[in-house]
């Protein structure tokens, strides 16, 4: 069973990285978008392109016509990786503590 335990431990840890990552990316492009950015700069394209395929699923989601003109995906994104980080990363850490 401990390898089973180890297992789980290093999915957590990872998951814990790649959360984290995320959360950084997403933080960065939401600075970015407050100073008009070059779209043709390869790191704006960067942040584009890793943080789209998070943000699109909750822009669909999202009223069309909110009424207040700002894009609130990423803060609903941020939530959602802190509540993942918390509650996910942890879960399986503790299981995997339980199994040794």
């Amino acid at each position: 069973m401990f390898v089973f335990s180890n297992l789980l431990a290093a999915i957590a840890s990872l998951l814990n990285v790649i959360f984290t990552v995320m959360y950084w990316l997403l933080l960065i492009r939401a600075l970015v978008s407050w100073v008009n950015p070059d779209p043709y700069n390869p790191v704006v394209q960067f942040l584009y392109k890793t943080t789209e395929p998070i943000l699109y699923p909750i822009r669909k989601m999202l009223p069309i016509k909110m009424g207040i003109g700002i894009d609130i995906s990423p803060i609903i994104a941020f939530l959602i990786l802190i509540f993942l980080r918390s509650f996910l990363v942890k879960t399986l850490l503790d299981i995997s503590f339980r199994l040794r």
